[in-house]
């Protein structure tokens, strides 16, 4: 019974022990589900429908679509976002190694494709700058050049294309294919959850240490340098070693056009984020100065009175699909499942802050279906993969786009270059996209300000964020990707291996118990100590949990077992030879001085010593406590009863649950009474299905709560010393209530018994 006083309440109940719980409360017994039940549940009709719908998105908001008060503003933001994919796609090609134009069907088949099947309302599918590098880390390895081909691997397609380029765009396309077919058998198998284990700081990370390989990859179209490829560890060393060494011949039109356009699109971008609430739409500065720049490289004639690099022909239409090379997909199997993590990571992201913004659901796994098949398309129309780019969707979503409406119409405006307007781009400089790909970057490269943010809240979360991006950066996207991953789950490993164990105490007499460092009115129960471990108990960290018990209780209980038990010995040889006698004052000892032989020592082994304490066959009992015979000397403890709370104790496995009830068994065997509280029943069931108990360590050590254990281990004292006589005991029907002060009082016999803390 609970009774609110106040802001105060007062519970009356019994002390519970598990056992006593479960006893006045039975379970219900519940249904486990075979897998015929499943079976059945997946196979209905009702099922069956909400599959079809999950699968085609499209069917569930189209039919709601608003037409007046959402067309307008979706037309709009199609426009614009249209306009910029356009302009990203030609400049993020560049990162993947194949011409510009290739990057139009990466802009568009993904849209489609996910305009049917995505979930998100709002974000914008196409190139993104970091898939791209790491697409064209994987181009540039499986690339032969007249410097860096290996003899030993044989190039099949490159005899029989007449084109380096159609080579790349080969390679390109077969691992965007493998990506996709990757990101769909994840969406067809539930396996969205992944994701899960790229954490924000990882992605964070990893993401600034992208913009800083397409920072220093853009460098040579800038500066119209002639840098060979690298797709090694520490390759952008190597590619900013090229650049340097190379400096003088930097084409100085190239350098200059782009200077101006990174100025130019830096303080519009700084402008629309400043003035974005007076703005109706932002600015569209890339648009703006491609035009211009197109114009100024046409009208006087960069290309041939400057030598600076052009686009060049961009083809109009669309080409055959092609076949994926089987050899491809054994050669970059491990780094098509980068590919197709990360880009779903970033667009399930992305797609989570909308959906929150705007209260809609998303599904993961429909997510990775739709990107799967998206990547697939695009891939086989010579297409590079697809994700999401932040700043894209960033436009989508300011420019009014209300659902994936816009995203078609984005789609339609890249389709119109493809097919009709495209050549008008051909004069454009390469430094132009270069530096508008780098405009872009501004949003990733600020991430470094994570650094102190994620130091103030945890500095696990700073040191993943750190170390993600020095293996992005030193050894490379798709070695740095996975060697940040195995670093992330070894901080998950570190932190449970050495939890913050504390040890807790009482505060305010009530039947609240915390960390005692923290709190200057602590009160602990004498000869009580209470120990909390805040993490799983496994293999790894049963000795860190043992001997961090240890320096709670400030001793160890082996080392007293084989104290005690050596004592004992002793004792009994001197009770045998009748030179020890005991009186109510205490030891008496006929002789000055008792020492074992050498031999006798050395029979003391070490299985004999951890045996439990066996005094039957004494006339009396020892207490250990107590100054015993002469030359017979044993570390007293003034420790009785040891309550380990485990409420945070998600999983114990068989390794450690030996581990767990040897430490039982030693403080056991020298008489100091060990509770466990706050465990579930399935943890308790787990034990008994493993034989965890036998007459040392039985059931009844559990109990539901820190503050039920301590009473009982009051009631237990009080019953030692208490004044009734055995008749009295036995009839009197005992039921204690909680008092506010934390005392107990005994309502039926009216005998009060106080809590001493």
């Amino acid at each position: 019974m609970i009774e609110p006083i106040g802001n105060q309440y007062v519970v009356a109940r019994p002390v519970y022990s598990a056992n006593a719980f479960g006893e006045e409360h039975k379970k219900k017994h519940r249904h486990r589900k075979t897998l015929l039940d499943h079976l059945k549940k997946c196979c209905s009709a009702q099922k069956a429908k909400r599959i079809a719908l999950s699968l085609f998105p499209i069917a569930s908001w189209l039919p709601a679509y608003h037409i007046k008060e959402w067309l307008l503003s979706d037309i709009v933001s199609g426009i614009s976002t249209g306009l910029v994919a356009v302009l990203q796609g030609l400049a993020f090609a560049l990162l993947v190694t194949i011409p510009p134009s290739y990057g139009l069907y990466a802009a568009f088949f993904p849209v489609i494709i996910y305009f049917f099947l995505g979930t998100s309302r709002h974000i914008s599918v196409g190139p993104f700058p970091v898939l791209s590098m790491m697409v064209g880390a994987v181009v540039v390895r499986l690339t032969p050049t007249a410097n860096t081909a290996d003899p030993t691997v044989t190039y099949s397609s490159v005899a029989n294309d007449s084109s380096l380029d159609e080579h790349k765009v080969m390679v390109a396309a077969t691992v965007t294919i493998l990506s996709g077919i990757i990101q769909l058998l994840m969406g067809v198998l539930q396996l969205g959850f992944v994701v899960i284990y790229l954490s924000e700081s990882l992605i964070s990370g990893f993401t600034t240490a992208a913009a800083v390989h397409v920072l220093v990859s853009q460098l040579k179209f800038i500066l119209q340098l002639t840098v060979p490829a690298h797709a090694d560890p520490f390759s952008i060393f190597k590619v900013l070693i090229s650049i340097f060494s190379q400096i003088e011949k930097t084409n100085i039109a190239d350098l200059v056009t782009s200077l101006i356009i990174l100025l130019v699109v830096f303080v519009v971008k700084e402008i629309n984020q400043r003035y974005k609430a007076k703005l109706p739409v932002p600015i569209p500065i890339e648009l703006i100065m491609t035009v211009i720049a197109t114009g100024v490289s046409y009208g006087f004639d960069f290309k041939n009175r400057f030598n600076v690099a052009v686009v060049g022909e961009m083809k109009s239409g669309f080409q055959a699909p092609i076949t994926p090379n089987v050899q491809t997909f054994q050669d970059t199997i491990g780094d098509c499942f980068g590919i197709a993590i990360v880009g779903f990571a970033v667009a399930f992201s992305v797609a989570s802050v909308y959906s929150l913004k705007y209260d809609y659901p998303i599904d993961g796994n429909q997510e990775l279906i739709a990107l799967g098949v998206g990547n697939i398309f695009g891939g086989s129309f010579r297409g590079f993969a697809a994700s999401t780019a932040l700043s894209r969707s960033g436009v989508q979503e300011s420019t009014g786009g209300k659902t994936q409406i816009a995203g078609l119409l984005s789609a339609v405006i890249v389709l119109i270059v493809i097919l009709a307007i495209g050549f008008l781009l051909e004069p454009l400089q390469k430094s132009v996209l270069a530096a508008l790909a780098l405009g872009n970057l501004k949003g990733m490269l600020m991430q470094f300000t994570e650094i102190r943010r994620l130091w103030r809240k945890d500095k696990y979360d700073c040191l993943i964020w750190v170390m993600t991006f020095i293996f992005a950066v030193v050894l490379g996207l798709g070695l740095g990707l996975a060697a940040s991953v195995a670093f992330q789950l070894l901080t998950i490993v570190f932190r449970t291996q050495f939890p913050k164990c504390s040890t807790l105490a009482n505060v305010g007499r009530s039947n609240i118990y915390k960390n005692r460092k923290d709190y200057s009115e602590m009160y602990e129960p004498d000869g009580v100590k209470i120990f909390r471990c805040p993490s799983p108990i496994y293999f790894a960290n049963i000795s860190f949990f043992k001997q961090k018990l240890i320096d709670a209780v400030g001793f160890s209980p082996l080392r007293i077992l084989h104290k005690r038990n050596k004592a004992l010995k002793k004792i009994r040889k001197l009770q045998k030879k009748g030179l020890l006698q005991v009186t109510q004052k205490g030891y008496i000892c006929t002789v000055d001085g008792f020492k074992d032989s050498d031999e006798e020592l050395d029979n003391d082994n070490i299985e004999e010593l951890d045996q439990p304490i066996n005094t039957t066959d004494l006339p009396f009992q020892i207490d250990w406590n107590a100054d015993l015979p002469v030359n017979i000397v044993v570390p007293k403890i003034n420790l009785h009863s040891l309550i380990l709370d485990f409420s945070a104790v998600s999983f114990l496995d068989i390794s450690s649950m030996r581990g767990l009830k040897t430490i039982l068994q030693e403080f056991i065997r020298i008489q100091v009474d060990v509770y466990i509280v706050g465990t579930d029943d399935d943890f308790i069931e787990k034990l008994a299905r493993c034989e965890f108990f036998d007459d040392e360590v039985k059931d009844s050590i559990f109990f539901l709560t820190i503050h039920d254990a301590v009473l009982h281990i009051l009631m237990k004292k009080d019953y030692s010393t208490s004044k009734f006589n055995p008749s009295q005991e036995k009839e009197a029907k005992l039921d204690f209530t909680i008092n506010t002060n934390g005392g107990l009082r005994n309502r039926e016999c009216q005998v009060p018994i106080e809590t001493k803390f």
